[in-house]
């Protein structure tokens, strides 16, 4: 579907598969009822003084509305913003202002901590703010029609005619989206996205998987991240049908699996996955519709997963919010022991390849180096930052990820480890300098150094190494406690670590030691698990 955009794809699956369509927890829509939604809303869009090119933040829970008022914001050329439901009071400012929206829409049930994020807001005119530090951002909408100080109840309808003139000018090089994700300094970073991107991803997609007509695309991967996006985009390509699995809870997920007779699913992360089948009910659940998984792991876990569900064709994927989620995939007609030690070859609209990190220089398969790709899923560039995007996209449109990967004879990739500094925790990406600058922020502490280190539920989580300053106490559990609450509980580090030096090479900290050090003695301790962390009551998780 070259030259298509998203919305040419969403028409064309109104027209020929008008029995497929979403599926939330909270209600379902056809293929053709999408459209139409999204033909109404984008007309309460405009009413609202969105126009081509404006940012639309979308902070909703995972359900019917985080995928029509997107596919709304699309139709008249806006660009949506999909908020983490996660972060807390500072980071949704920060996120806010950094992408430049100038319509939150949301529900009442984050308004205190949208209080929090925008001083002024609880004393603003609705509808006409002008918030310090938000200087885009014009309306905070409750969708839930709900009036918490500041907040306009819903928008009203408009006349769908202006929006179907936007529609009508929407090209596939407009950006779509604009999602966010953990970079190397110490704040996130904006992705852009366009149709195009989106297409040719959904388009490979389901060419690899090989989905047909009355396929069942299931995820739970929440639609402020590039998986749940992923999953739609596909499904419409592929003319089936997308499950969401609504807020991830293991049970309730199973019992969607087997009702909505699931073909297809993206779990993608064993600390999803592994609660599923390790669920009381699994044994009883009737999963035979299920053909093939999509996951992420290591080979080990790969294989007991795919031990635990056999009649299902588990595949592994690589890729980043960069290459707008999937840039190589597995093929379920692979050997199992290929699907289990390897991602799989990169989509037919990417290009990837292996080099020295240092040199640039490609290097020959069975040799680790740095993953680079283009394509047409690679970002359009990073929002409101040339200088990183000048650093991390070369004249050639080689994208350099940071990635180190291995490449088989054949040309399968296998991810090995990151090379920037950051880590994964239970699948979500956390940038070691944003926690490092927020633990900064106590008054005793005086350097401090975050690090990644293995963990047997969620892959990795994050320890600080902490030298406090001169004359001042602090324990572990007081900096811990310093960030619940206030930032996502992801990122609060699980273990801290107290030095009076640091191991250096130059003028830089080599926190592989750190990371090395306290790996040995949580083995040598058996500590295979962080301890649970017990945030405050209504603190996202």
């Amino acid at each position: 579907m070259a030259g298509a955009t998203l919305l040419d794809l969403l028409e064309r699956r109104a027209a020929d598969a008008p029995d497929q369509g979403v599926v939330f927890p909270d209600g379902r829509l056809s293929w053709p009822a999408m459209a139409d939604e999204a033909r109404r809303l984008s007309g309460a869009l405009w009413a609202a003084g969105i126009r081509p090119g404006d940012a639309v933040g979308l902070l909703v829970p995972d359900g019917l509305d985080s995928a029509t008022w997107w596919l709304a914001a699309a139709r008249i050329g806006a660009v949506t913003v999909p908020v983490n439901v996660r972060l807390r009071a500072g980071e949704l400012a920060y996120q806010i202002d950094d992408a430049d929206v100038r319509l939150l829409l949301t529900t009442s049930a984050f308004g205190d901590r949208l209080t929090d994020a925008l001083p002024g807001l609880d004393a603003a005119t609705p509808g006409r703010l002008a918030l310090p530090g938000t200087p885009s951002l014009r309306s905070v909408v409750a969708l839930d029609g709900a009036t918490p100080p500041g907040f306009l109840p819903g928008l009203a309808g408009g006349d769908p005619d202006p929006a179907d003139a936007a529609r009508a000018a929407v090209r596939p090089d407009d950006v779509i989206l604009n999602l966010y994700t953990s970079g190397t300094t110490s704040r996130p970073r904006g992705c852009l996205h366009d149709h195009a991107s989106l297409v040719a991803e959904g388009t490979a997609v389901a060419e690899r998987l090989g989905l047909r007509p009355d396929d069942r695309f299931w995820t739970p991967l929440p639609m402020f991240h590039c998986g749940g996006f992923d999953v739609a985009v596909a499904a419409m390509a592929g003319r089936c049908g997308m499950v969401h699995s609504g807020p991830f809870e293991p049970g309730t997920a199973l019992r969607q699996l087997e009702t909505e007779r699931c073909t297809v699913g993206f779990p993608a992360f064993e600390t999803i996955w592994l609660p599923v089948l390790e669920h009381p009910d699994f044994s009883t659940t009737d999963l035979s519709a299920l053909r093939v998984v999509a996951n992420i792991g290591a080979p080990e876990r790969m294989r007991s997963m795919q031990a635990r569900l056999p009649h299902a064709v588990q595949v592994s994927c690589l890729g980043m919010t960069e290459s707008f989620g999937f840039c190589c995939l597995g093929a379920p007609d692979d050997p199992a022991e290929t699907r289990a030690t390897t991602s799989g070859f990169p989509l037919a609209h990417m290009e990837a390849e292996v080099v020295d990190p240092v040199t640039g220089e490609p290097v020959p398969p069975g040799t680790p180096g740095e993953l680079r790709f283009r394509g047409a899923s690679r970002i359009v560039r990073y929002h409101r930052d040339p200088e990183l995007t000048a650093a991390r996209i070369d004249d050639d449109g080689w994208f350099s990820s940071g990635d180190l990967v291995v490449a088989d004879a054949d040309g399968r990739l296998s991810f090995r480890s990151r090379l920037k500094d950051m880590f994964k925790v239970g699948g979500e990406n956390v940038a070691a300098a944003e926690v490092e600058g927020f633990l900064s922020e106590h008054p005793a502490v005086g350097i401090v150094q975050v690090v990644g280190v293995p963990d047997a539920r969620y892959g990795e989580v994050a320890a600080a190494f902490v030298q406090l300053r001169a004359g001042a106490a602090a324990t572990e559990e007081e900096l811990v406690a310093h960030c619940l609450g206030r930032i996502a509980t992801f990122k609060v580090p699980r273990y801290v670590r107290f030095v009076d030096e640091w191991p250096m090479s130059g003028t830089k900290v080599q926190k592989f030691r750190l990371r090395d050090a306290l790996t040995a003695e949580l083995a040598e301790a058996g500590i295979t698990e962080a301890p649970r962390l017990a945030a405050p009551a209504g603190t996202p998780r």
